[in-house]
């Protein structure tokens, strides 16, 4: 049976040694090898603005996503690209916590603007 049949059977099954492997360790899961460690990191960007994540979590996948060699316009592209997706009332949510991860206060920014 090919690879990526045995990985989703797994997942279908909620195969409990599977998903602890998953969970372990992020830098040796199929996903980092198969895709490379910075795809699989915006990957995890992009559902992290599909669930309306906290702002904690923008900042854990926002690090790792940086670590992992992506730019801050990578990772906003990554945001831009979910639109048609997620819709813009969920991307025009995740904008201020995704800013903050990058370390721009959009809020702050725009009061500044304000007469």
């Amino acid at each position: 049976m090919d690879d990526y049949k045995e990985r989703l059977r797994g997942l279908a099954l909620h195969d409990d040694r599977f998903l602890d492997l998953l969970l372990a360790d992020e830098s040796t899961t199929s996903s980092s090898v198969v895709l490379g460690s910075k795809t699989a990191a915006l990957v995890r960007v992009a559902a992290t603005v599909a669930v309306d994540a906290a702002p904690s979590s923008f900042q854990h996948a926002v690090a790792h996503a940086l670590a992992a060699g992506a730019g801050s316009a990578e990772i906003v592209a990554t945001l831009e690209a979910v639109v048609p997706v997620t819709g813009a009332a969920r991307v025009v949510s995740a904008a201020p916590k995704l800013a903050l991860a990058l370390g721009y206060d959009v809020e702050d920014a725009l009061e500044q603007l304000d007469p």
